[in-house]
């Protein structure tokens, strides 16, 4: 586990698990990294600023209202000074407030003005985990690229057992190196995506379209992003905010998402076709509303150009990765799409199921390749995107060799 050269902020929040800090900076500074820590006004009551800083050997802060540290501007120096930023314990309040951009006290202050990556190491009562307040907020979190580490299960100082205990300091040093080495994993390599549905207009009032979110493009786009690549983001209409550091176009029909994903392909390494594209497009869209007169109704369609073989045809071509969004029989479905669009992977998740595919927070994709596959998840669709674009990153690797 190696944080060498690595400068960690270490966000120490007001739990009973504030306890295990201490020797979560010990493990940092073995690991070989650089730690100061800054503590919320609930953190002081577990544990004393002093045990951190001499653990540390750095001054403890904890107030915006320092007036020494702040005559420079100190919660900034702190926020451009750290290479992660790791907020551990992270208490239900943290994350609400981390979630909703406060910025009322130093850490919260520093988590907005940092450019560093973030992550959180929940640590709370099982029940205040599983409150769908929580989720939600941990979901916005997540969507906005901060990394959430555990939370763990087991008994809990309340006497309760479940999750939401603190993982233990070896567990967080730990994946905190997986971080640091999977930021490294796509660095310099250039990745367009495509997310979300798209919408084929009837008349200016009605469209044909899909229950498609675009929330595991938009995962997939952050997870690429953390990984260090240049990401483009296409998307169809969705109101997801942009992760950090993608740039995003938006855009409504095929024909639309075809024209702009042509004009970003020159020069792209990897194609991550995410969206749920329209098969069929009307034949005629009628420039005003079409009235209910008859008893029923006939809409000529015609085919969309499709866009994942319009990819693989290119010259030259990135490594192409299709989505396939399955009923029934997904290996044999996601197969014959894998070959018939000469595609390098594909990743098939099974919809109209409780618990994945569309409009979840959670998925489970398997994922295939001529000779061979994988099942990533369930997960959270954020960490099954984590997982997917290191499995792009190794076959793209063993392509290319």
């Amino acid at each position: 586990m190696c944080l060498r050269d690595e400068r960690v902020l270490l966000g120490v929040s007001g739990g009973i698990a504030a306890y295990k800090a201490a020797e979560l900076v010990r493990r940092l500074r073995d690991a070989g990294a650089q730690v100061r820590v800054v503590m919320t006004d609930g953190a002081k009551r577990f544990i004393t600023p002093l045990t951190l800083q001499a653990l540390s050997g750095n001054p403890v802060r904890d107030s915006l209202w320092d007036e020494g540290a702040e005559a420079a501007m100190g919660h900034i120096e702190l926020a451009r000074w750290a290479t992660r930023v790791l907020v551990a314990p992270a208490t239900a309040d943290t994350l609400a407030r981390l979630a909703h951009g406060h910025a009322d006290d130093l850490l919260s202050t520093l988590v907005l003005a940092t450019a560093a990556p973030v992550a959180v190491a929940p640590a709370m009562n099982q029940q205040m985990w599983a409150h769908p307040a929580t989720q939600a907020n941990v979901a916005l979190l997540r969507g906005r690229g901060v990394q959430v580490f555990g939370p763990g299960a087991g008994d809990q100082a309340c006497g309760e057992v479940g999750p939401g205990r603190l993982l233990e300091p070896d567990e967080l040093v730990s994946a905190l190196a997986s971080q640091v080495r999977a930021s490294a994993m796509l660095a310099g390599v250039r990745v367009l995506i495509t997310a979300g549905p798209t919408f084929e207009d009837i008349d200016p009032v009605r469209f044909i379209g899909n229950r498609s979110s675009g929330k595991m493009g938009f995962a997939v786009a952050a997870a690429a992003a953390a990984m260090g690549a240049e990401v483009s983001l296409i998307a169809g209409p969705v109101a997801l905010p942009t992760p950090v550091g993608v740039a995003r176009i938006n855009v409504r029909s095929a024909a639309q998402m075809l024209a702009a994903v042509m004009d970003a392909l020159p020069g792209q390494d990897i194609y991550i076709g995410a969206a749920a594209v329209a098969d069929y497009t009307p034949a005629c869209v009628a420039d005003k509303k079409i009235k209910k007169t008859a008893a029923d109704m006939a809409v000529a369609l015609d085919r969309t150009t499709d866009i994942l073989a319009t990819v693989t045809a290119a010259t030259p071509r990135p490594f192409v990765v299709g989505f396939a969004a399955e009923t029934h029989d997904l290996e044999h479905y996601a197969r014959d799409k894998l070959q018939r669009k000469g595609l390098d992977l594909i990743a098939a998740n099974q919809v109209g199921c409780a618990g994945g595919g569309f409009e979840a927070d959670c998925n489970t994709l398997q994922v295939f390749w001529a000779d061979g596959e994988r099942t990533l998840g369930p997960d959270s669709k954020a960490v099954v995107a984590q997982q997917l674009l290191a499995l792009v990153a190794e076959r793209r690797a063993m392509a290319n060799a």
